[in-house]
C-alpha cells in the first residue's frame, strides 16, 4: 500500500489561506445568560434572528451516535453536491489536475469537474456485472490524478461495488478515493466509514435525501479523517446549513427507529416489484440492485418511457448513459404506486 500524505494533494493556495472567522466561530454558546451584540443580527426575537451554528454540532452528534463515528470527522453540506464541490476546490488545481470516475455513474461528478476546470476521465464498468475495471482505471492515473470517484451502490446501475475491488483501488492509489454511498442504507453491505481509520485517503459521502426521506432540506454528509475535515472546514461557507434545515434534520434523526422501519418497507417493496417485473414480456433484463431503484432493460426505452408518461407515470430513461442502451430506472414507490406502474406495464405488454 502506498503511503498517503494529505499535504501532497492540498492546493498550495488553500494550504496558505486563512479561513474566515465568523461571530459564532469566536463565541459558540448561545444562551439566555448573554447579550449578543457581536454579529450585527436583528435583536428582536423571531426564532430565526440569530445565525445558525456554523458547525452544526447537534446534528453531527446525532449522526455520530447513529453511525458510531466521531462527530469531529463529519462535514455537512447543502446537499451532497456542495461537499463534492468543496473536495474539488480543496484538492484539485484548475487546468492542471484530473479525476477519474466509473461510468455510468452519478452525473454531478462530471459537472463539478467541468465547473472547476478539472479534466474528467471516465472508466467504463465491466458490462457483464457493472463492476469496475481496475486495470483500466489505473491506466488512466498519472501524476496529476487527485481523486477517483466510486458510487456504491452505483447510480444508475444499482450494483454495490465489491469490497475487494474498492480495497485494491484504495491501496494502490496515492490520492483520494471518494466513495459515494447515497444509497448505502438500502444495502446489506456495511458502509466504508468503518475503514477510514485504516485508510486515510478514503472520503465517504452520504445523504439524508434517500432513506431518511429529507430530499427537500438538502443535507449532504461527508465522513473523512480529521485532517481532511480541517481542510474542508477552512473553505466552506461560514453558515452553509441554515437553522431550519438543522432543526428538521435533528427531528428526523432522533426518530431513527422509524427511518429503519421505512427503509425496510422500501426494500421489501423492491423485492416484490422485482418479482412482478419478471412477468412483463418487453423487459429483457432486470439488474441486481442494492439501492431503492431498479434498472431494467427493455425493447425500446424511449418508446416505453413515453407510454408511461401518457399514463401519468414518470421514471428515468437512461438509454443515453454508457452501457445502458434501452434501460429504464424505476424508483421504488409506495405499495400503491408500485401496483400502478405494474398494472400499466401489464397493459402495455398484453
Amino acid at each position: 500500500m502506498k503511503t498517503f500524505n494529505i499535504d501532497n494533494i492540498i492546493r498550495p493556495n488553500i494550504k496558505a489561506m486563512k479561513a474566515y472567522s465568523s461571530a459564532r466561530d469566536e463565541f459558540q454558546e448561545i444562551t439566555n445568560d448573554f447579550v449578543f451584540l457581536d454579529a450585527n443580527e436583528n435583536p428582536y426575537e423571531t426564532g430565526l434572528n440569530r445565525y445558525p451554528d456554523p458547525f452544526q454540532r447537534n446534528v453531527k452528534n446525532e449522526l455520530s451516535t447513529i453511525k458510531n463515528y466521531p462527530a469531529n470527522q463529519i462535514l455537512l453540506g447543502n446537499g451532497s453536491d456542495e461537499v463534492l464541490d468543496l473536495i474539488f476546490r480543496a484538492f484539485c488545481e484548475p487546468n492542471q489536475d484530473n479525476v477519474i470516475a466509473i461510468s455510468p455513474s452519478y452525473g454531478m461528478y462530471s459537472v463539478l469537474a467541468n465547473l472547476n476546470a478539472i479534466e474528467y476521465r471516465k472508466s467504463l464498468l465491466n458490462e457483464n456485472d457493472f463492476q469496475p475495471n481496475i486495470e483500466d482505471i489505473f491506466s488512466k492515473v498519472d501524476a496529476n490524478t487527485k481523486m477517483i470517484f466510486l458510487c456504491s451502490p452505483n447510480n444508475p446501475t444499482g450494483e454495490i461495488i465489491k469490497k475487494e475491488y474498492i480495497l485494491e483501488i484504495v491501496k494502490r492509489f496515492n490520492g483520494l478515493v471518494i466513495i459515494d454511498e447515497a444509497y448505502i442504507d438500502f444495502s446489506t453491505e456495511p458502509s466504508w466509514i468503518e475503514e477510514i481509520k485504516n485508510y486515510p485517503n478514503i472520503i465517504v459521502i452520504q445523504t439524508l435525501s434517500k432513506a431518511f426521506g429529507l430530499a427537500g432540506i438538502r443535507l449532504g454528509i461527508l465522513y473523512a479523517s480529521q485532517e481532511i475535515i480541517a481542510v474542508l472546514n477552512k473553505i466552506k461557507p461560514p453558515y452553509n446549513i441554515n437553522q431550519l434545515t438543522q432543526q428538521k434534520a435533528l427531528e428526523i434523526l432522533k426518530d431513527y427507529d422509524k427511518i429503519k422501519l421505512t427503509t425496510q418497507t422500501i426494500i421489501e417493496q423492491k423485492q416484490l416489484l422485482e418479482t412482478a417485473l419478471k412477468e412483463i414480456t418487453f423487459i429483457e433484463k432486470i439488474y441486481p440492485s442494492d439501492a431503492n431503484f431498479i434498472l431494467i432493460k427493455v425493447d425500446d426505452a424511449t418508446n416505453r418511457y413515453n407510454e408511461l408518461i401518457e399514463k401519468g407515470i414518470v421514471i428515468r430513461n437512461r438509454t443515453n448513459d454508457d452501457l445502458c442502451k434501452n434501460c429504464l430506472r424505476i424508483t421504488v414507490g409506495t405499495e400503491e404506486e408500485n401496483e400502478k406502474i405494474l398494472s400499466v406495464f401489464k397493459l402495455l405488454s398484453a
